[in-house]
């Protein structure tokens, strides 16, 4: 059993991991204005809807596949993982569903309160997804090992842990602009790098 739950980890965190470095790359030309509405809008969503559900099982596969006498931290771990799927994937789904079709259609009028824009209810659902996601990787440090290759997992979840202040402070600074975002670029290194770091050591952990 131990092993079905390595490969689903290790499948689901390659997953993540990809789905996570489309959303980097969808950012960046969506910054350089080398996309347009809507495809800007339905790539941006589109690649981080496909994140939660890889980076979910990823989570949930750490979970079983670490020690007893450390699963409280994995545990924690895994309901602040929740926390961030149910926000985001509100978010995502209204957005890709309802926002956009009605922009599309002329009808966006009367959904402006759906809309993700900043300072929004859905801007702060997302906010709050994104801070949980972090707060996940600080809650599961103690789970893992200081030495080996579990050290270098470690440090991954520490250093997007470190993050997470300057995610919050992009979300909730009083004024937005497109300077203020790249204080949380390097979230775009720790996020992906924390996922792939962990699916290798999940493949690790049965490895004989």
């Amino acid at each position: 059993m131990d092993r079905k739950i390595s490969e689903v980890g290790y499948w689901s965190g390659l997953a993540a991991f990809g789905a996570t470095l489309a959303y980097v790359v969808v950012q960046i030309l969506q910054i350089v204005g080398a996309l347009r509405f809507p495809l800007d809008e339905i790539l941006i969503y589109g690649t981080s809807l496909a994140i939660v559900v890889p980076f979910l099982l990823e989570m949930l596969s750490f979970h079983y596949l670490t020690a007893k006498d450390k699963q409280f931290w994995t545990h924690a771990a895994l309901l602040l993982t929740i926390i961030y799927a149910v926000f985001v994937t509100a978010n995502y789904v209204v957005q890709l569903a309802t926002v956009i079709p009605s922009k599309l259609g002329g009808t966006s009028e009367g959904i402006r309160v759906l809309e993700q824009t900043p300072h929004s209810m859905f801007w702060n659902y997302d906010a709050v997804g994104y801070i949980a996601m972090g707060l996940a990787t600080f809650v599961a440090i103690p789970a893992l090992r200081k030495r080996g290759f579990e050290g270098w997992v470690r440090w991954s979840f520490i250093a997007h842990a470190l993050v997470t202040p300057l995610i919050s402070i992009v979300y909730f600074y009083p004024t937005y602009s497109s300077t203020l975002l790249f204080l949380g670029f390097p979230w775009a290194i720790t996020a992906p790098l924390f996922m792939v770091l962990l699916a290798i050591l999940l493949r690790k952990k049965v490895a004989v």
